[in-house]
């Protein structure tokens, strides 16, 4: 389906009864929505039935994604005004799905000085942010407390903005050169400032996948041990999972399970955020051991199947205008989305992978997005306290239209 189709998809979806729907669904999944829709939590094997769901079977799940929605958090789409900043590009851990990384010798690698990073904060604190979300490389020449001292010189000159930062993977190999348990070192970079962490490295939590993507990155259990020592030590993170590439419906649905069961345990994860898999500049798509992961069906199947697998755990559910394009993002707030995730304002990863959404959306537009969702967008802080009526300054709310913000994503 081309993106008019897929919406037209949705809009008829939307405007059919529910009774309508679960009539033409299979008595297996009829039952498995009936029983999300009465707030039971579902088992794997009812997940797995959800998530591969097609043709009526998935039309009404996405009915019922949408309307789990409306009861758990209401009609308000929400963002947040941040800027992401990725300090450095220099990386030795090889994973076969990025195309971010550099070696410190080549042309375009760069390890951002503190001055830098500094002005780049206050570009964003200017247009308006709130938060500043900040990921990099796995640098081999990294000081021991680079990510502790990085944290103390922001902090120090913009003592309000929330710091969004330091994956899993991240906070492993700090651990690691600092010779720091996880417990001591995360609450080091706690007190440092450090607002909350990304629950980003997740890719997928099976480890023999995960030895494919990256045979070096962090392994489920060491995911699992920092996401739940963060929580226990009052630091919040964002949970995620990458779709669309060597994964079998089964680990998508094991992956959602032991969110869950996290969240159960801590109740420590703000949001979800399904990132489909960018494949175009990857060394997996070189290698020829994916195919390019087909765009509508699969993101309704995954989005709609979300929001109601973690259904009384994890309320938000974020889209990703980054790994979809704004548009597509924007439908699927119809299948269970009430987040749409922040302004950027600079986004190097998904870009260098081949993506094509550009690294800046104004306010404006995701405003536009939401009004033509039937929705009203309402801005947020990191940790979803709405703040209502507040009009962020020089850049937030550019007055521009939706092709000049895809052609220049760097205004400033």
């Amino acid at each position: 389906m081309n993106l008019d189709e897929l919406r037209r998809y949705a809009d008829e979806v939307e405007a059919t009864p529910l009774s309508t729907l679960l009539d033409k669904a299979s008595p297996d999944v009829r039952a498995a929505l009936k029983r999300a829709l009465a707030c039971k939590e579902l088992t794997p094997e009812e997940g797995l039935l959800l998530y591969t769901a097609q043709g009526d079977d998935l039309s009404a799940m996405m009915k019922c994604a949408d309307l789990a929605r409306a009861e758990d958090v209401g009609n308000e789409v929400t963002y947040v005004v941040n800027r992401n900043i990725n300090f450095t590009n220099i990386c030795f851990v090889g994973c076969q799905f990025c195309g971010f990384k550099r070696q410190k010798w080549e042309s375009d690698a760069y390890d951002h000085s503190d001055e830098v990073i500094l002005s780049k904060v206050q570009d964003a604190v200017a247009r308006g942010a709130t938060e500043i979300c900040m990921q990099g490389g796995i640098n081999p020449d990294m000081p021991p407390f680079k990510y502790r001292d990085l944290l103390v010189t922001i902090k120090s000159r913009f003592p309000d903005v929330h710091i969004h930062a330091f994956s899993p993977m991240e906070i492993m190999y700090g651990a690691r050169r600092t010779q720091m348990d996880y417990p001591e070192y995360i609450g080091m970079l706690r007190d440092a400032g450090l607002g909350s962490i990304p629950g980003t490295a997740a890719e997928i939590l099976d480890d023999s996948v995960r030895e494919i993507l990256s045979h070096k990155k962090v392994d489920v259990a060491t995911w699992v041990e920092i996401i739940s020592t963060a929580h226990a030590l009052g630091v919040p993170t964002t949970s995620t999972i990458m779709y669309g590439h060597l994964e079998s419906p089964r680990q998508v649905v094991n992956h959602l399970n032991i969110l869950r069961g996290i969240q159960k345990r801590t109740n420590g994860f703000t949001e979800f955020v399904p990132l489909r898999f960018i494949h175009e500049n990857t060394v997996l798509f070189r290698k020829g051991l994916v195919s390019p992961p087909p765009v509508g069906l699969l993101d309704f199947q995954m989005y709609a199947f979300s929001r109601l697998f973690l259904r009384g755990s994890i309320k938000n559910l974020q889209t990703s205008w980054v790994k979809l394009g704004v548009d597509l993002a924007a439908i699927t707030l119809k299948l269970g989305c009430n987040d749409f995730s922040g302004t950027l304002m600079e986004e190097s990863i998904t870009a260098q992978a081949g993506g094509t959404s550009g690294e800046f959306v104004p306010v404006d537009l995701i405003e536009e997005k939401a009004r033509e969702m039937g929705r009203v967008a309402v801005e947020r802080t990191t940790t979803y306290q709405k703040l209502y009526g507040r009009r962020a300054p020089n850049g937030a709310r550019p007055i521009v239209s939706a092709e000049a913000a895809r052609a220049n994503p760097h205004p400033h």
